[in-house]
């Protein structure tokens, strides 16, 4: 299958972002070793995405909601159906159909900028020098956009260059290896911190989930990817990096957002590192009220109520000697009065 239309989309969106930086007035050249006008240009095509995305942001946070509320009734399905995987599949399936949830719903996101990843990598791959003239007009590029974008640095680094990238083509691009490597290696650094805070940020809210299969995704996304980042990232060019930077604090600032307006209910038994809490319905609060649980009064909220201690209710009947039965004494053991002599 061809993928020459993500190319031409791609390029479309960073060409229609430089002719609004060009128009706008920023200059072509060099301030602090970097053009800023296809800097920006990377920049907000993470902008342009994230908003076309946001519905699909929207459908992936309700389904997660979804599917942390039927966690009793999968737990339920999983300790009836132990050790028959066939039953417990189609049951889950039943499940999640009736209550319309959907489990694939949580990665669609990430699904959708795959595509756009690939493409981006590949444009940016593109841009050598050295290509022949007839291939530098193609995915709707015009010769003077080629060679501006192929000259294009960030502080003195082609955004084309990456950490791996050979000495012929640091020769061909002109620049420097070391500095290359310098830079490179520390936006690496910076995507697979950002790519770690973005999971950690989402396990902190919602908790660790009950379920294996979900809780070993947790961990994959948590650990595996922000480290297959230090391997892959070497074959990156520093535009892609930028890119995944600039979407991960889109994504960090995007997940803040809603997690403070509508704080999601805490799995059952999640270990999030801090003590339990009691949960939002146990203290009588509505859950889809975005105002902090335990607080009253209005959006800011005041401090707790305190509730004022309740003397127990004594049965007197209860304590009364029953007919016929031989009086107790409460003082029974201890030593008698001394009593005067007669």
């Amino acid at each position: 299958m061809s993928l020459d239309w993500i190319y031409y989309a791609i390029s479309w969106i960073l060409l229609r972002w430089h002719s609004l930086w060009d128009a706008i007035g920023i200059p072509e050249d060099r301030v602090l070793g970097t053009n800023w006008a296809w800097v920006l240009s990377i920049f907000f095509l993470v902008v342009t995405l994230r908003v076309i995305l946001f519905p699909v942001f929207v459908k992936q946070i309700k389904s997660q909601r979804a599917m942390q509320a039927l966690q009793p009734k999968v737990k339920a399905l999983q300790e009836k159906h132990k050790g028959d995987r066939e039953t417990l599949q189609k049951e889950m399936m039943e499940l999640y159909r009736t209550e319309k949830a959907n489990p694939l719903m949580g990665c669609l996101p990430m699904l959708l900028q795959i595509p756009v990843f690939l493409g981006l990598f590949h444009v940016l791959r593109h841009l050598d020098p050295n290509l022949p003239e007839r291939y530098k007009t193609i995915y709707g590029w015009t010769l003077e956009q080629f060679n501006s974008a192929s000259a294009a640095r960030l502080f003195n680094v082609p955004i084309s260059a990456k950490f791996g990238s050979t000495d012929a083509e640091l020769a061909a691009m002109n620049a420097n290896g070391t500095t290359v490597k310098i830079l490179a290696g520390v936006l690496i650094l910076v995507m697979m911190g950002t790519t770690f805070l973005t999971s950690r940020q989402m396990i902190l809210k919602t908790g660790w989930a009950e379920d294996p299969q979900q809780k070993m995704v947790q961990r994959l996304m948590l650990y595996g990817i922000p480290f297959s980042l230090l391997i892959s990232g070497s074959l990156f060019p520093i535009g892609v990096v930028i890119y995944w930077v600039t979407n991960n604090l889109f994504t960090l600032a995007q997940q803040q957002w809603v997690l403070r307006k509508f704080p999601p209910p805490q799995m059952a038994g999640a270990k999030t590192g801090s003590s339990a809490r009691p949960s939002s319905s146990s203290r009588g609060n509505d859950p889809k009220n975005p105002v902090q649980p335990g607080r009253s009064g209005g959006l800011f909220g005041r401090k707790n109520a305190v509730e004022e201690p309740v003397n127990p209710v004594v049965d007197t009947r209860a304590l009364a000697p029953k007919p016929g039965a031989k009086p107790v004494n409460p003082k029974k053991g201890a030593r008698p009065a001394n009593k005067p002599k007669g």
